[in-house]
This record gives structure tokens, C-alpha cells and sequence, in this order.
């Protein structure tokens, strides 16, 4: 990470005067992010898609939801036989510019028509912002109703459907650590005056805090991966995802029987908890551009850091999930039916070739390794295994393509 002399826009330094000067890099980022008045996505200044600061899977082509559509009807046919009456709700947490919704409540009223009557879809959306354009966005979008609700107000009205958190936990606050004369430690973000006005950010570290190094070191037991890894020098650093945990217990809470659909950036912890992985995963967006510099633009730029594949799965199965799986986009849209979708769009009449060519591309980045290609898809059963939930954990996604 870039780190020296980073300007504070005022906003940062009065809450950071308030806070003895330096916070944990974790409170930087919820700060960064979700505050209501200056956080990139608390105040609306982040924008998703291709002319905004970055994109994703929807928001670059509703082909995406085209294929996601399949999955989506085969678990509501089987949800639909355990619940034969009642509301079957279809959740997205953290739904953006509300781009997913949007285009799903078409193919759900096509291909889903005789659930209509029954389906809602429910957006978790904590940002005042965001949710002020996602109401916009969905005011005149098809014959599903639509509610937002907090994810606390959810659990205390369980519903039985499913939940999709599409590119959201990689945004949850992180701890940063560094490790320096061979233990790990917490950075820390420094407010450092310079001069009668100005005031730069810097990092700082402290010792880990003790339940913090116990919760690593149990993980880490449970998951079978060494942290720091061996080999790694002083001044190797990383994340650590300790919002997953009970995220994934709020997301429990809030279904009685269902579907967790996670995709999101992900590693295994040999890959992500390597000595040549120096700097961690932590990364920022402005504008369609990458930067290391995460401290830069506080409130202004999308700043994200990959999961641990096992520490989340183990994560999720503590909170009380059955994981049923997980695999690359690529791979999920193969199975999806990808290749008849490519194959199609060569036969779109020749008058038509420029929106041919268009989708052909958004469908390639969506499975390009370089870029959202790398995205991984995560499964998870809520309810004990029975008869018809292991046809659930059977997902469509997981299957060879035929």
C-alpha cells in the first residue's frame, strides 16, 4: 500500500480528532465506504457500470441474468414443494444501482408466471444513497412488489427464499496486518498534522489485540493454513475478514428455509496467505481505474479485499449454513448454458451485428480470468439436509455443462 503523505479531506480529520487521531484500518474503511454523509456508497458518490467507477456482472450485460435466471427457477420449483403456500422472496443484499432486480423481475414474470402471486423481492440496501437510486431505478419495473429492509428487520421476519450477495462481502471492513520482527500486527490509520491547515493520513501499527489473535489462531487450526505463512519477510501484510463471520449469522437469521447465492472475489488461503503475496488483496476503484493507494480520496473511491475461500466457508458453516459448493464464473455460466447463448448470438440477423458483437464481448469479459471471470460462485443451504434440500445442494451451477 502506498502510504506516505496522503492529504485528509476535512471530513476524515474532524472524525479522526475525535477518535485520539489514529483508527484501526478496519474503522478507516466503514468510514471510506458507509458513512452516511461522506462514505463513497453512504452518500450515493460511487456510481456501478461501464461509464461508472467500476462494473459488475449485471450492470455490464443482462445476459448475466439471462443465465442466473435458470439456477433461480430451478431452486424456486423445489422450494416451492416444501412451501406449497406462502411468500416465496427472492433477497438481494447490497443490490448497487439495483441492476440485478431489475432485470430478473422480467424473466421472473416469464418464466416463473405461476409464482407470481407469491414472489417479492426484497433489497438489504444500508446505504441512504444507493437506496434512493435503487427506488428509482425499480419504480416502474414489472409486477413483483419490491421492499427494503435492513437485514436486522429481516431477521426478525425470517422468509423462506433466496438470498444473493453479489459482490458485497468483498467490501466489508477488513483488519490490515503487517508483520514486523516476525509477529503480526494491526495497522492502524494515523491523522498526522503538517503545518497550521494541513493534514495527511498515514499507517501506523499497534500489537494485536488478544481476542483478535486467538480468533486468527483458531481459524487458522480449524482451516489448516499458517498465518503468517512461512517464509513471509518483515513488512508482508494481509487482511483479515473478521465481518464475515457475523454477517453470515445476520444473513441466517434473516431465512427460515432457503438459498444463499454468494459470488464474490475469492482465493484459496495457499494462494491468499502466501509469503509472494507481499501486500494482500487490498485494492481501490475510481473512475474504472485500480489503485494500491487506499487511503487516497477517503469517501471517493470503492476500496475491496478478497476472501479467504476457506475461512469464509468455515465462517458461514459456524454461523449455521450448509455449504453446498462453489466454482469460478466461468465455469457457473458454463453450466448455466454459456456456450448455446454464444452460439445464438452468431445467428442474430446481420442487420443486428454491432449488438451481436456487443454482447458477444460482455459475455467473454464475464468469464475472462483477468476479468470477472475470477469471480467465484458460493452456495448455501439453509435448513438440515433432507430429501428434497439435497436436491438443492445438487445446483444447476455446479453441474459439468452438457
Amino acid at each position: 500500500m502506498k502510504a506516505l503523505d496522503v492529504p485528509c479531506p476535512e471530513w476524515l480529520r474532524e472524525r479522526l480528532q475525535q477518535h485520539g487521531q489514529r483508527v484501526p484500518f478496519s474503522t478507516f474503511m466503514e468510514w471510506a465506504l458507509h458513512d452516511p454523509d461522506h462514505g463513497a456508497y453512504g452518500s450515493g458518490q460511487l456510481h456501478v457500470g461501464t461509464t461508472g467507477d467500476f462494473v459488475t456482472s449485471p450492470s455490464l450485460s443482462e445476459d448475466f441474468s439471462s443465465l442466473l435466471i435458470h439456477q433461480l427457477i430451478e431452486w424456486l420449483e423445489l422450494l416451492g414443494v416444501r412451501h406449497p403456500e406462502g411468500r416465496l422472496s427472492i433477497v438481494d443484499v447490497g443490490p448497487g444501482e439495483g441492476d440485478l432486480i431489475a432485470q430478473l423481475i422480467p424473466l421472473l414474470q416469464v418464466s416463473a408466471a405461476e409464482w407470481l402471486p407469491r414472489l417479492e423481492c426484497v433489497l438489504v440496501e444500508i446505504n441512504p444513497g444507493m437506496q434512493q437510486r435503487q427506488r428509482a431505478r425499480l419504480e416502474s419495473v414489472g409486477q413483483i412488489p419490491c421492499r427494503w429492509v435492513s437485514l436486522q428487520e429481516l431477521a426478525a421476519e425470517p422468509v423462506n427464499g433466496i438470498m444473493i450477495a453479489h459482490e458485497l462481502l468483498d467490501a466489508l471492513p477488513v483488519e490490515r496486518l503487517i508483520l514486523k520482527g516476525g509477529s503480526l500486527r494491526r495497522q492502524m490509520v494515523t491523522l498526522q498534522a503538517s503545518g497550521a491547515s494541513k493534514a495527511l493520513l498515514r499507517w501506523d501499527d499497534d500489537p494485536l489485540p488478544v481476542p483478535m489473535q486467538a480468533q486468527i489462531q483458531e481459524c487458522a487450526d480449524r482451516d489448516a493454513f499458517e498465518l503468517p505463512p512461512r517464509g513471509a519477510l518483515d513488512g508482508w501484510a494481509t487482511e483479515w475478514h473478521h465481518s464475515v463471520q457475523p454477517w453470515m449469522k445476520q444473513a441466517c437469521a434473516a431465512m427460515t428455509d432457503g438459498l444463499l447465492l454468494v459470488v464474490d472475489y475469492a482465493l484459496e488461503s495457499s494462494r491468499y496467505y502466501n509469503s509472494r503475496r507481499a501486500d494482500g488483496t487490498l485494492v481501490a476503484y475510481k473512475r474504472q481505474q485500480a489503485s494500491s493507494d487506499v487511503l487516497r480520496d477517503a469517501g471517493s473511491q470503492d476500496i475491496t479485499a478478497h476472501l479467504c475461500i476457506e475461512s469464509f466457508v468455515g465462517a458461514a458453516s459456524e454461523a449455521g449454513w450448509n455449504f453446498a459448493g462453489q466454482c469460478r464464473q466461468g465455469e457457473a455460466l458454463l453450466a448455466l448454458g454459456l456456450a448455446a447463448r454464444l452460439t445464438a448470438l452468431q445467428q442474430m440477423p446481420a442487420d443486428q451485428l454491432a449488438e451481436a458483437l456487443r454482447r458477444r464481448e460482455a459475455l467473454l469479459r464475464l468469464v475472462d480470468p483477468s476479468c470477472l471471470g475470477e469471480l467465484r460462485w458460493f452456495a448455501f443451504l439453509r435448513n438440515a439436509p433432507t430429501a428434497v434440500s439435497n436436491e438443492l445442494l445438487d445446483s444447476r451451477f455446479l453441474r459439468e455443462p452438457t
